[in-house]
């Protein structure tokens, strides 16, 4: 079984291309502390280089930016070419099957968030503005102080 699960923070901006039959292609790499501390008390970081391809890779490298907090599902791979030097190259990287992106929508490289507020005075005459719900408000205040339950409701 060749499976990969990892969330992590994109160090670059995605790239894309197209192969000559025109299928996208996007390589980005994400940044993974590990659990444990190292001798020095601090985390050490490991950079997994991650390919995607066709509508994933557009919507990646349209939507992902570096900082990007993103899951990726996928799995290993290696293969290795020569460069141009004649030098015998290797990779290992994950072929993405779903990449999941994480932060909120809208935020972006600086951490600040685009918020899609409106107001009541947004809406039209006959639309209806959304209502605001206070959590702390008491769902069962409608019911008074008891609700009577008969033996016949419990199901057990």
């Amino acid at each position: 079984m060749n499976k990969a699960f990892l969330i992590g923070r994109l160090t670059r901006d995605p790239e894309l291309r197209y192969s000559s039959s025109n299928a996208a292609i996007v390589n980005f790499t994400i940044a993974i502390d590990r659990q444990y501390t190292n001798s020095q008390g601090g985390r050490d970081t490991d950079f997994i280089n991650i390919v995607a391809f066709q509508k994933q890779a557009e919507n990646i490298k349209k939507y992902v930016f570096k900082g990007s907090l993103v899951a990726v599902d996928g799995r290993i791979q290696t293969r290795n070419y020569e460069d141009k030097d004649g030098k015998r190259v290797y990779v290992t990287e994950v072929v993405a099957d779903r990449v999941q992106f994480l932060d909120s929508k809208g935020s972006n490289n600086n951490g600040a968030t685009v918020t899609n507020d409106v107001s009541p005075a947004d809406f039209q005459n006959n639309e209806e503005a959304p209502k605001e719900t206070n959590v702390s408000d008491d769902v069962f205040a409608d019911f008074g102080n008891s609700i009577e339950i008969s033996d016949d409701d419990i199901a057990f």
